[in-house]
């Protein structure tokens, strides 16, 4: 039986216990004053589903306020399907397909995905540590002296830059952090590495020089040379990074086809979080859906901030 005849999919009831039992998973925050379980259903026939009165405060509140469906209208077990859908499609899904499938608008369903986008920002703490590799690499999106505009595609603009740079971290045998970035200089990938690699971790790159100097921080920095078409000696390649960066790359040209600079870290954070969540760390589609719900507090989006 498939995971999406479950009933939080298709109940608003049940989903909204099913948030409940992963968002208060310690007992029942009320999201106003802080305090816990000290609160209780609100009852009436026009009471809305989940509703509670918080008796410190004195305020109302569902599980909904301060995550990504707050002042939402789309149902709480439509917000589950979407979930679902995205987490388990390897290189995403579409807007567009996102609006067929769920019936809602193609604009509620293209706010849906980037509100669910943000909640997949979960990263914690540094990759790699003693005796860990972490594979470091960057990639382009977009197109060179060219810009995207409505009605017309990929436009050529002579001397106009439009590439978009991305880092890409991956700890060999576990997870990826990618960050978008202004430049290649030394200082912005001394600034990255600093801020996520554990210092005792051996760091793997190719050739390019801006990784030199920032890579004497880290207990060992070695590097291939793919210029002269090395990629790989023993242990030390970055063939894991661009393996990842296949996946993001037929994701965003097969799947998306265009994104906004303005929008590109939470794509980022999109195919992260499912590399991070996968089959091979022991994670299925079903608990890769639940561990989004782990990170929807505080990270309520507006329509006026994804445009």
């Amino acid at each position: 039986m498939s995971i999406l005849n479950a009933p939080h999919f298709h109940d608003e009831e049940a989903a909204y216990k099913w948030v409940e039992a992963r968002v208060w998973p310690d007992g029942r925050v009320c999201p106003h004053c802080g305090v816990v379980d000290q609160s209780a259903p609100l009852k009436g026939k026009s009471t809305r589903i989940g509703t509670y009165k918080c008796y410190a405060c004195r305020k109302p509140f569902t599980v909904k306020v301060g995550t990504i469906f707050e002042a939402s209208h789309v149902k709480l077990h439509i917000w589950l399907q979407a979930i679902f859908l995205i987490v388990s499609s390897k290189k995403g899904i579409s807007a567009n397909q996102l609006h067929r499938t769920l019936g809602v608008t193609l604009k509620t369903a293209w706010f849906m995905g980037h509100r669910i986008r943000e909640a997949m920002d979960n990263n914690t703490g540094p990759l790699g540590g003693e005796g860990k590799i972490v594979e470091a690499d960057e990639t382009f999106i977009g197109k060179p002296d060219s810009v995207f505009i409505n009605g017309k595609g990929w436009v050529e603009m002579r001397g106009v830059a439009t590439k978009r740079k991305v880092i890409s971290l991956v700890e060999r045998g576990g997870q990826v952090r990618s960050i978008k970035v202004d430049d290649l200089t030394g200082e912005t990938i001394r600034k990255v590495l600093s801020e996520n690699v554990a210092k005792e971790s051996r760091l793997h790159t190719d050739e390019a020089q801006h990784y030199k100097r920032p890579g004497k921080a880290f207990a060992k920095h070695e590097r291939v040379n793919h210029s002269e078409e090395e990629y790989a000696r023993g242990d030390v390649t970055t063939n894991t990074v661009e393996g990842f960066f296949g996946i993001f790359k037929r994701g965003m040209r097969g799947i998306y086809q265009h994104c906004g600079e303005q929008h590109l870290q939470r794509y980022l954070y999109e195919f992260d979080f499912r590399y991070n969540n996968r089959i091979a760390l022991g994670v299925d589609d079903a608990t890769r859906a639940d561990n989004v719900l782990k990170g929807v507090v505080g990270k309520r989006l507006t329509y006026q901030t994804t445009r």
